[in-house]
């Protein structure tokens, strides 16, 4: 039997969906966590209480875990396992990326630099390093307005705002660096990326990469404007309705950004923006130029994943352990069959969780197929550009991704969310 680690952050969304999967394959799983489990004691050599903020510590714990109980694949289900899962798996000699290109792509400004490297379309981009008033009007003036000011080191949206004037810039910056300030290890005026924004389209990648090959799953449309002054993301909808020409384009971009990177095996979702070249001077006129925003060496985030469905009823997750554990080489992926979405329900305001009301209606609109709330009433949230989730997800099936798309707008408007304020912001936590 296979054995499969699989690092699983406290508070991730995942951890139910790729247990499943190992069982569906008939893999023994063996979770590593930063918080010890119930069952901890009766689990033996089936858990690891794991160091994640220390990604070489984790590594080496991992190490040390497999001389004894040995593996056959380490794997993050989440972005805060995915440098100690390729340090582990290449000193076990498992299928993984090098933890550098891993590295690389966790860091949105070595991101930048590597795929300007590559010589691909990317907005003008600087690095913040200092609080100096003089640095950040150069850095402005150089890169031109409106701009985005966003933390190198944080996924889902957190901490990236949109900055249309003078005015409202120190005090992005200023917010972001608080943001950062939160986490216990954070260092003091920790560096800010500001680069130029970009219009366009938006769309989402999902896919696997076997030797460096990028083999697509899905792309997603996400047919809300993503404008700003913060970049809230709500529906995901597939197959995308873009030509086939533009789909091309969106896969080669993504391919090459893996490269660029060094990617080489596993999960990558990835974010691209459709521009008409209008960002460029001088403008491209009429040349359509996909713009590669992120790239992450991991499944798309939060529960999307399971709207995904494949030939034979395999789910992404499993997917990802065969690919791991090698059992998959012979054949090709599959891609996603059939038009589906998801929604991420927003929060639209911090305070505290009264509740979520509509549900049994949201349920009843034609074409839904699930709602998950991962937000328990009573808790505190925080909406973006400090909040780090959302308050669950629904999910739609349908004939084709219009139908689909109206779905999920309708099980949306029929919910109620109540939220009240809170005196003491800081009390606000992500839950």
């Amino acid at each position: 039997m296979h054995r499969v680690l699989l690092i699983i952050p406290s508070g991730t969304y995942r951890a139910a969906s790729f247990l499943e999967a190992g069982r569906r394959i008939g893999a023994q799983i063996v979770i590593a966590s930063d918080q010890p489990q119930a069952l901890a004691h009766v689990m033996g050599d089936r858990f690891l209480l794991a160091d994640l903020d220390e990604p070489q510590h984790c590594c080496e714990q991992i190490v040390a875990f497999a001389s004894r109980s040995p593996l056959d694949a380490v794997i993050a289900v989440d972005d805060g396992g995915s440098l100690a899962a390729a340090c582990a798996s290449t000193r076990l000699g498992l299928r993984t990326n090098p933890p550098e290109a891993v590295s690389a792509s966790m860091n949105k400004h070595t991101t930048r630099q590597l795929l300007a490297q590559a010589g691909m379309p990317q907005p003008r981009f600087a690095l913040l390093e200092s609080r100096s008033n003089d640095e950040v009007s150069e850095i402005a003036h150089s890169i031109g307005y409106p701009l985005i000011v966003k933390p190198c080191c944080l996924s889902a949206s957190r901490g990236v705002i949109r900055v249309n004037d003078p005015s409202e810039l120190l005090g992005a910056i200023e917010r972001v660096r608080s943001i950062l300030a939160e986490f216990p290890k954070a260092e003091k005026d920790a560096p800010v990326l500001i680069e130029s924004y970009v219009e366009g389209e938006e769309v989402a990648i999902e896919a696997i990469l076997r030797s460096g090959r990028l083999e697509v799953l899905a792309i997603f449309d996400k047919p809300d404007p993503l404008a700003g002054p913060y970049f809230e993301e709500t529906i995901y909808v597939t197959p995308s309705r873009h030509s086939p020409a533009v789909k091309d384009l969106v896969v080669d971009a993504v391919a090459s950004g893996c490269r660029a990177l060094g990617l080489l095996e596993g999960p990558v979702h990835a974010e691209v923006r459709i521009n008409d070249g209008s960002f460029e001077d001088p403008p491209g006129f009429g040349r359509i130029d996909v713009v590669v925003l992120e790239i992450a060496a991991r499944t798309i985030g939060g529960r999307c994943g399971s709207t995904l469905s494949f030939p034979g009823n395999e789910t992404l997750e499993e997917l990802v352990l065969r690919h791991a554990l090698l059992l998959s080489d012979d054949e090709p992926m599959p891609s996603a069959i059939g038009a589906s979405g998801v929604m991420m329900l927003p929060i639209p305001r911090s305070g505290r969780l009264v509740g979520l009301n509509g549900q049994k209606d949201a349920l009843s609109v034609e074409g839904i197929s699930g709602l998950e709330v991962t937000v328990a009433p009573g808790r505190f949230i925080r909406a973006l550009p400090e909040g780090d989730r959302y308050l669950g997800f629904l999910f739609a099936k349908g004939q084709t991704p219009e139908m689909v798309e109206a779905s999920l707008r309708a099980g949306f408007a029929a919910l109620d969310i109540e939220i009240s304020d809170v005196k003491d912001s800081k009390r606000a936590v992500a839950t």
